[in-house]
Formats: C-alpha cells, structure tokens, sequence
C-alpha cells in the first residue's frame, strides 16, 4: 500500500531511527510498501523515517530499466568499509522535492 512521504520541514525527519530486532512478516509488508511508495513518487531509495515509521530500513532500486526491477532491502545498515577514492552524482531526496545538487560520495563502500 502506497505511502505518504514526509516533506521537510516535517520533525519527524530529524529524529533518531531504531534498530529491528527481528524481521517478521509485517516488516516485509513495510518494505513492500516502501517500494510501491518509492516507485510511485518516482525515486531510487526510500527510508523508513521519509513515510514516518522510525526504524533503520532503507529499500534502494537504481535499475534504469523499468522493465526490470532489482530492489535492494536494508535493515539495520552500517558502512564498514569505503573507499578514498570518490564520485560525485547529482542527487535529490523524496523529502526535498524539486531539490537536487552535485554531491560527493567514496566511489564504493560495503554495507
């Protein structure tokens, strides 16, 4: 089921997200219905907290092709490793609509 996405200045968007103890049946119905929220607004990753659920969840799809979809489901993610080198790509956020900006990121990193 489709979400609303907070918008900023929401203050929900500034508070701090939970870790899952467990994944259960209603956090894969979350997840799906952070996909169908994220595909529909359109976007390449949603978290949790953008439709107001305060718990450490991220769903990403950077698939070009829309005929094929390649979702990625975090839970509880932590960078372990990123690399010196960087990339810089234009980017927006679901939460800042009509906003985008050149930002600079380590060029790989592990999850």
């Amino acid at each position: 089921m489709k979400k609303n996405i907070l918008i900023e200045p929401d203050p929900i968007l500034r508070k701090k997200c939970d870790p899952l103890e467990r994944v259960g049946d209603d956090t894969r119905k979350l997840m799906d219905d952070m996909l169908e929220t994220m595909y529909a607004a359109p976007g390449i990753g949603l978290a949790a907290i953008q439709i107001g659920i305060l718990k450490r969840i991220v769903v990403i799809d950077i698939t070009k092709d829309e005929t094929k979809k390649n979702p990625i489901f975090l839970v509880n993610p932590k960078i372990i490793k990123k690399s010196k080198e960087t990339s810089v790509y234009e980017e927006g956020c679901l939460s800042l609509p009509g906003q985008f900006a050149e930002i600079e990121r380590p060029a790989t990193c592990s999850i």
